[in-house]
């Protein structure tokens, strides 16, 4: 630098002033600056990496809790100069805008929100952080928060809820799980009832079906019977009718406690048949 003979790395960019006065910044490589007129100033553009050591922060219940995070950033290349001429040490002025960033965040968030949204504490972090850095030409490229550590005695008051309420959803589970356990029984024994009660009707359909076809198969051979007896008796003389009729008082007089009442008709039908036989012997005498 004495000689004006200034090396800038490739993860570099140098900002010169002439005469204290800003006139650009310039790349990596071998650059010559007039001594006491150019002065030059090295930035490094790598990403920084920052813990935040632990502080007592307050929340919106008033619960004090310890939290520590780590920040990652850089500075922008193409605002390289606002390091330099904006902000006498950008590094410093990220940890402490962090501190303040950080209990500005916590203050409006509850105990329980924080240690459940550590995301959204996060992100909300880095986007406030982000809009101030910003005109020292810095970007926050991610803050992660470490751990968020409660005091001892809301610690045990935690655990205990905690405690209970898995205590809670494991009898609410089980009562679930019985309460479904005895509707699954009492729908499989409604079905088991309606298909049973299906089957029986079923059984009496197709039944009371073949005792219908049965029925008119029997009553169709009692007809044909009919008929056929009909047809027959048609074709048969009065002779024929009265001897079949004398045949069967004689199979009922077989019987020793028969007991003959002859009706009136009797007398008119026998009548007829003897008249049958004595016109048969008159037409054979005259013959």
């Amino acid at each position: 630098m004495a000689f004006g003979l200034i090396l800038v790395q490739q993860y570099q960019r140098m900002v010169v002033q002439k005469f204290g006065t800003f006139t650009g910044t310039r790349r990596s490589g071998l650059h010559f600056l007039m001594p006491f007129v150019y002065h030059g100033t090295k930035v490094d553009l790598r990403e920084r990496v920052t813990r935040v050591p632990t502080q007592k922060y307050i929340t919106a219940d008033n619960v004090v809790v310890d939290m520590d995070f780590v920040i990652y950033y850089r500075v922008m290349e193409e605002y390289a100069e606002r390091a330099v001429l904006e902000v006498q040490n950008f590094e410093l002025a990220v940890v402490n805008l962090a501190f303040a960033t950080l209990r500005a965040v916590i203050g409006a968030t509850t105990l329980s929100d924080a240690l459940a949204e550590r995301e959204r504490i996060r992100d909300a972090l880095q986007v406030r952080m982000d809009e101030v850095t910003e005109r020292w030409g810095v970007k926050i490229s991610q803050v992660e928060i470490n751990e968020i550590d409660p005091p001892p005695g809301v610690k045990a008051a935690m655990e205990r809820e905690k405690s209970a309420e898995a205590i809670k959803t494991a009898e609410i589970t089980e009562s679930e799980g019985a309460r479904q356990s005895q509707i699954n029984i009492a729908e499989g024994e409604k079905q088991a009832a309606i298909l049973s009660a299906e089957a029986v009707r079923q059984s009496e359909i197709l039944r009371a079906e073949g005792e219908q076809q049965a029925a008119v198969l029997r009553a169709n051979g009692f007809s044909d019977a009919l008929e056929r007896i009909n047809g027959v008796a048609s074709t048969a003389d009065g002779r024929t009718m009265s001897l079949q009729y004398f045949e069967t008082l004689k199979s009922l007089g077989d019987s020793p406690s028969t007991k003959w009442i002859f009706p009136m008709e009797f007398t008119s039908m026998l009548g007829n048949f003897m008249g049958m036989g004595g016109g048969g012997n008159g037409d054979s005498n005259s013959k």
